[in-house]
């Protein structure tokens, strides 16, 4: 393992590295990622250091790695963003940069350790995230952890094509349940 910050059953969470960069670049322009994502235009290595020069840097950011315990390789990113401790909030968001890897239950894993670090260890009342209608395996990780649909923000974002809606979902500090995922 490769600096571990926080252990799961099946994955850790480690920090991102200038390094990483690549490998970030190669998910983000994955047609079927990118899908899920509000990224519109290439993104090359370049931007993703400064991505990561970006929200390492900022206390009101933590960008983490989420690596596979078993073969110690990177699937995705997650994150706790715009956090604020006046009011103990964030918002989520999560990347599973690898298709090959989706619909094993890592999302819901990496879901549940990142709430239970928010929760447990930044002392957060709330975590918040807005997700694309379209993205049914996210929604479904993020029930499974334990988000639930709080509204919705019509035609909110243009996708290959077509307008599609937000969904706007949170979980608070009361409805959280700690432990392995």
């Amino acid at each position: 393992m490769q600096t571990p910050f926080f252990l799961g059953p099946r994955l850790y969470f480690r920090p991102v590295e200038r390094e990483d960069a690549p490998r970030l670049a190669a998910f983000v322009n994955h047609p079927d990622v990118r899908r899920h994502l509000l990224v519109h235009r290439p993104m090359n290595t370049a931007q993703e250091v400064a991505f990561v020069d970006t929200l390492t840097a900022s206390p009101r950011e933590v960008l983490l790695a989420i690596v596979l315990r078993d073969g110690d390789r990177m699937i995705g990113t997650i994150g706790l963003h715009d956090l604020d401790f006046r009011s103990r909030r964030a918002t989520f968001g999560m990347v599973i940069g690898e298709p090959s890897e989706w619909r094993k239950g890592y999302g819901t894993e990496a879901t549940r350790m990142a709430l239970d670090y928010g929760f447990g260890t930044l002392n957060l009342n709330r975590v918040q995230l807005e997700v694309l209608e379209p993205n049914v395996a996210g929604l479904r990780a993020y029930e499974k952890a334990g988000f639930r649909r709080e509204g919705v923000m019509r035609q909110h974002h243009y996708v290959d094509g077509a307008y599609v809606d937000t969904w706007v979902m949170g979980i608070l500090r009361s409805e959280w349940k700690p432990g392995p995922a």
